[in-house]
């Protein structure tokens, strides 16, 4: 583990009735904050619950650029840190003294930034050439997630099928073994069936503990599969 606790101080919040703290799972970070009790954890909820600005901030306070990519890796202009990602703490229970800082190895990926940092890797990278979207998200995590060290992804199924998500789950888990840390956003119900991961579920109660099969996400697959038209005389 290398780290095992998300918080914010409370004395750090400006004013928790302005964005990003009127978000429950935002606010469920502030004071003694959320602990991370496994190698991965999934962040699991609705569009609008928090779970990219909560991953971003992460990476923002362990030192990478929240366009992506390697930690100490820089883009060509800086960004100023969001509200949030200026105030959260990573550090480990009991004590939270031990911080995560600058020199950790590791990545972050943000889909919405995916393309433009691929951009980059085929200039010295011949992997990237002349691969589909979803062939270029994989030849990134084969290549970039080997080390020890913390990864932060951002619904990075956005561009896998169902058999790439599988091949993602191999890598996570070799992430695991390896003794590196996996935070990642999501709303796959393929990835969050990686055994032994801890799956935190954001919503209006703030963030939850819950297990793959009481998931909002897996109940509404599970049925939708089951019978589309219970869905679909809705729209």
């Amino acid at each position: 583990m290398i780290i095992d606790r998300v918080r914010v101080p409370e004395a750090l919040v400006a004013d928790p009735v302005e964005w990003p703290f009127t978000v429950p799972a935002v606010a469920a970070l502030v004071g003694s904050g959320v602990s991370l009790d496994g190698p991965v954890t999934f962040l699991v909820g609705e569009n609008g619950s928090g779970k990219s600005t909560i991953v971003e901030a992460l990476a923002e306070a362990w030192g990478a650029d929240v366009r992506g990519g390697r930690s100490h890796g820089r883009w060509s202009s800086e960004l100023e840190p969001s509200e949030l990602g200026a105030v959260v703490e990573l550090g480990r229970t009991p004590t939270g003294s031990r911080m995560v800082g600058r020199k950790a190895k590791g990545y972050f990926l943000r889909s919405e930034t995916a393309l433009d940092m691929f951009a980059r890797y085929e200039k010295r990278d011949p992997g990237f050439h002349d691969v589909s979207h979803g062939e270029s998200f994989l030849h990134a995590f084969d290549a970039r997630l080997a080390e020890k060290g913390l990864y932060l992804l951002d619904e990075p199924e956005a561009a896998l099928s169902f058999t790439a998500c599988l091949q993602l789950m191999g890598t996570l888990a070799d992430v695991a073994d390896a003794g590196g840390q996996v935070v990642c956003a999501t709303h796959s119900p393929v990835l969050t069936a990686l055994p032994g991961s801890s799956v935190l579920q954001l919503g209006e109660r703030g963030i939850e503990r819950t297990t793959w099969g009481e998931l909002d996400l897996v109940q509404h697959w599970r049925a939708f599969l089951d019978e589309p038209g219970r869905y679909l005389r809705h729209l």
